[in-house]
């Protein structure tokens, strides 16, 4: 374990304790707009509500899209100031669950594994996973059972069976097609600018409400404003100007949410099917989780209950769940869940056999 490291981010540590017994676990949610931590006790049972120990908020953390340097050292210091925020040091961590978007192959998890280990005690325990399963376990208390949608900046189907199986849908980026993302919502509207003034497209409200927010004298001023600063959190910024201009009865803006809508909805049902989470008949209940900023209603315009709609006549036995825990959360009771569960193992493994001798 180095002591410092992206200059004094753990000098705090010379004041803190080492904490508690029992220790504390670190759940991480790492996203493209935003990364949260927060810390929890080890002990258990946890109480209700949960006693969240301290909370740290950050950057971007999704490699793909800032860098792997930068997006470690938004990881790295966000874990270091929950720390601190709540009086401990790296030796009171038992667990840690980092739960990145980007996070897509074993080989992403075992380059952040290994950086993991380099930060923190040998004892500790580290579970990195895609931000779909922090967002997953935050609306069921940490079990890993059904399908979440996360739509966001990005955007990701995902799904877990209760014997370990796991599917996904989109979550590959802009570039290959996150249309239901806020992202790909921005980025459609963007584009109907530029078709309605080349004459390329139909005329539409979406013209003067973006250039009226950033302040363009006219749509050839879109290409120099959003090449000068591509950022995908950057452009998904527009969506409450694309959603309000379509509940002002623009017909581009809202066959672009429409679209939106049939995209997210299509994810959830790719993934559902694949794993029969509905079951032989279709009709089987099963949580769908919902998560992120384009999923939260919008006066009139509400792209979630769109989704909900939509899904419904698909699986009439699915329940929806908006979340009131943060993914964060979600994140730390995955290493709170895991960890006990590891425990119990080893102590069970550890217990002596009592053979009878006939």
């Amino acid at each position: 374990m180095k002591r410092f490291r992206n200059g004094e981010i753990w000098g705090f540590e010379a004041q803190a304790p080492r904490g508690p017994a029992d220790g504390v676990v670190l759940g991480v949610d790492g996203g493209t707009t935003s990364t949260v931590c927060v810390c929890l006790p080890a002990a258990g049972p946890l109480p209700d509500p949960l006693p969240i120990l301290s909370r740290a908020v950050g950057g971007c953390s999704n490699h793909n899209s800032v860098g792997e340097n930068a997006a470690r050292e938004t990881l790295e210091e966000v874990m270091a100031q929950a720390l601190s925020k709540a009086c401990y040091s790296r030796k009171a961590v038992r667990a840690v669950c980092l739960a990145v978007s980007g996070v897509n192959h074993p080989t992403d998890q075992q380059r952040i594994l290994d950086w993991l280990r380099d930060i923190f005690p040998n004892s500790v325990k580290f579970y990195v996973e895609n931000d779909s399963v922090a967002a997953m376990a935050s609306g069921t208390m940490g079990k890993l059972h059904g399908c979440v949608l996360i739509a966001g900046t990005g955007t990701i189907a995902y799904g877990f069976t209760e014997d370990g199986k796991e599917a996904r849908a989109a979550g590959a980026g802009p570039v290959l097609g996150d249309w239901g993302s806020g992202y790909g919502i921005a980025a459609q509207a963007l584009t109907a600018v530029m078709r309605a003034h080349d004459g390329r497209g139909p005329q539409t409200k979406l013209t003067k409400s973006i250039l009226d927010m950033l302040e363009l004298p006219s749509p050839d001023e879109l290409i120099g404003w959003t090449y000068a600063d591509p950022s995908w959190a950057r452009i998904a910024a527009l969506v409450p100007i694309v959603v309000s201009t379509a509940e002002d009865g623009d017909e581009v803006a809202n066959r672009i949410l429409y679209d939106s809508v049939q995209e997210l909805a299509d994810s959830i049902i790719a993934v559902v099917r694949r794993l029969r989470l509905c079951g032989e008949d279709g009709k089987e209940a099963f949580p769908l989780v919902m998560v992120g900023g384009v999923l939260e209603a919008n006066k009139r315009w509400d792209i979630g209950k769109e989704v909900v709609n939509y899904v419904s006549k698909i699986f009439p036995g699915f329940l929806p769940i908006r979340p009131k825990l943060e993914p964060a959360v979600g994140a730390a009771l995955v290493a709170w869940n895991r960890s006990m569960r590891e425990l119990k193992d080893a102590q069970e493994a550890d217990s002596p056999r009592i053979s009878v001798l006939q």
